[in-house]
């Protein structure tokens, strides 16, 4: 095949790709999509760099394409590796970190002076599209201390106020949340990402919330990687959870996805953010990727 062949079968791919994404472009004009970034995301790249600037290309093309992308993010490994440097103890119940108030401080200083810039600045390589929120900013996220507060200052959502976000995604802005949250008495709690996305996607009646991870999807058994879930329902994932199929560390994005389509989002996915631009393969392919959680009609 000569070089002219080849590079008319390349163009002709390419075409090939980009009238599939049509109709899914079309679908999706002007829909809310909640992407929740997390420190496992994207962990088959070379560098924690070249995670991101992957990471922030999907979200440009989605906003370029006409969808409204909100990232959520938060951010274990960078808070754990800032305690070790300041000579303080990272521990863990359940899952969670137990957050005194001086973890709390280093918590709000990792996420707010740290994380949340790097992901901004990734993204604005691009443009001028990203603004970082708190969940502090503007009644964001209010919290209130999970169980009777043995865990210190580690909160769940009580409520979202979504005005910030809805304002700056009406100015075609791309809002980048960290979650930290307030009480009703300005105390800050540390909320897990994964609890805060979904209850921002359900505040927005998102079409989509996104899980990236550093696994395929959910699967039936561990061990199994042919047992991968393609698709499922809340009431499904529900029963797994009750008969102890499914448990350990996936549980909260679990719990986030059910209670989030049950809110109303359209579908929530759980994908492997190891696989370069698996965002765009999900949303603008015929490709099935990750497990997909889909919603109930109302």
């Amino acid at each position: 095949m000569s070089r002219s062949e080849v590079s008319r079968s390349d163009a002709a791919a390419k075409a090939q790709v980009l009238i599939e994404g049509l109709p899914y472009i079309k679908r999706f004009a002007d829909k809310v999509v909640v992407v929740k970034y997390g420190g496992n995301a994207l962990a088959g790249a070379t560098s924690d760099s070249e995670a991101l600037a992957i990471f922030a290309q999907d979200i440009v093309m989605m906003h370029a394409v006409g969808m409204r992308p909100v990232v959520v993010h938060g951010g274990g490994p960078q808070i754990s590796s800032m305690m070790k440097r300041l000579g303080k103890e990272s521990e863990f119940r359940n899952g969670l970190r137990v957050t005194d108030a001086e973890t709390v401080d280093i918590a709000r200083m990792v996420l707010r002076g740290d994380v949340n810039p790097k992901i901004v600045a990734a993204i604005n390589v691009h443009g001028p599209l990203a603004i970082g929120v708190g969940g502090e900013d503007g009644g964001l996220l209010t919290a209130i201390p999970i169980g009777a507060g043995e865990l210190g200052f580690v909160g769940d959502v009580a409520a979202v106020n979504p005005s910030i976000l809805q304002r700056l995604l009406a100015e075609e802005l791309i809002p980048v949340v960290s979650t930290m949250g307030l009480d009703a008495t300005g105390q800050a709690y540390n909320i897990n990402a994964d609890t805060a996305a979904g209850a921002i996607a359900e505040a927005l009646q998102a079409e989509k919330l996104v899980y990236l991870t550093d696994i395929e999807g959910l699967r039936r058994d561990v061990n199994d990687p042919g047992s991968l879930i393609r698709q499922t329902s809340a009431a499904e994932l529900e029963a797994l959870m009750a008969n102890g199929t499914l448990t350990g560390g996936m549980i909260p994005k679990i719990e986030s996805c059910t209670r989030a389509v049950r809110g109303g989002v359209r579908r929530a996915h759980i994908l492997d953010g190891r696989i370069p631009h698996v965002l765009l393969l999900e949303v603008f392919t015929d490709e099935g990727i990750g497990t997909m959680v889909e919603g109930e009609m109302k």
